[in-house]
């Protein structure tokens, strides 16, 4: 007998958001420049779905969008040159946990993080607690400045 994890009964996808998703995750696949979309839970229904149709090019105008005190999954897709000079584009999921979102949320947010993951395909998870985290990502992610 084949069981569901408690998250996958908990939360939902809609069959947009996974072909959103996947879709996504195989155009990215070879950007030159770093591409984003940002996830949110609906408290109410607790369906994951991107928050708004916007793909994000520019990581500050990313960073503007991120909510103050809320949580928000980025996945993101960023080019980068290797200590070895070989190309690289990460496909990671940035788990945005502002330290002033209140513990519902917080909650509701960690019990998803392994869904998100495992249903977007990303290779590793990036947590972050402000905006300002975006500027240090090439670092995280093992690229040259």
């Amino acid at each position: 007998m084949w069981l569901q994890s408690s998250e996958s009964q908990l939360y939902t996808f809609s069959s947009e958001t996974k072909e959103r998703l996947r879709s996504f995750r195989l155009t990215t696949s070879r950007a030159e420049k770093p591409q984003a979309v940002i996830y949110q839970i609906d408290k109410h229904t607790l369906e994951i779905a991107q928050a708004d149709d916007q793909i994000y090019t520019n990581l500050q105008d990313l960073a503007d969008e991120l909510p103050d005190h809320s949580p928000r999954y980025v996945l993101l897709s960023y080019p980068l040159t290797l200590p070895s000079g070989r190309l690289s584009v990460p496909y990671v999921l940035l788990y945005y946990l502002p330290v002033t979102c209140n513990a519902e949320l917080r909650m509701l947010y960690a019990g998803a993080k392994e869904l998100m993951r495992n249903t977007a395909e990303v290779g590793r998870v990036i947590e972050m607690v402000e905006p300002e985290d975006l500027e240090n990502i090439g670092e995280k992610l093992g690229g040259e400045k």
